[in-house]
């Protein structure tokens, strides 16, 4: 469901940056908050899509040293990825959820053309990690519990 909303996200950012263009030929002017508006979707884009980038293995990963050794040692260094991704998600829940409580403690506002609470953006940040952390132990344990082997998005390397 996380990643219909960063469709729909990059639908309506499609939608604001063709206005504004289209406004800026035609009249000469433009809608102020379009720019920042699009930095935002994008932030939170990532944010949405990341879990489920992880679940179905289409995140960004190096897969040259997997094909290269052997079956289970490949197998073994999947496991230490898994356990090093939970740990840094954890870290950033940690960071994040701190980040976000002083952020609010403080009242810190975002200050550009649009003018908001600082922790609306920073919220999301802890709230996303934590689904990360959540589908790295799914990843690991499937990995413990099934062949001795590289998962098969591991190797688009041949």
């Amino acid at each position: 469901m996380l990643i219909v909303w960063a469709a729909l996200l990059l639908l309506a950012m499609v939608v604001v940056v063709t206005a504004d263009i289209g406004l800026r030929n035609l009249t000469g002017r433009s809608i102020d908050w379009a720019n920042e508006v699009s930095e935002y979707a994008l932030y939170f884009m990532t944010l949405l899509a990341a879990p489920w980038l992880l679940r179905y293995g289409r995140h960004v990963r190096l897969d040259l040293v997997l094909v290269m050794v052997p079956p289970r040692v490949a197998w073994r260094i999947e496991i230490i990825a898994d356990l090093l991704g939970f740990a840094v998600c954890m870290v950033l829940v940690w960071y994040g959820s701190a980040m976000t409580f002083e952020s609010w403690r403080l009242g810190s506002i975002t200050i550009k053309n649009l003018v908001f609470p600082e922790w609306w953006l920073l919220a999301p940040l802890p709230a996303a990690f934590v689904l990360l952390a959540i589908e790295f132990l799914f990843r690991l344990h499937r990995l413990l519990h099934g062949d001795r082997r590289p998962r098969e998005e591991a190797t688009s390397v041949g």
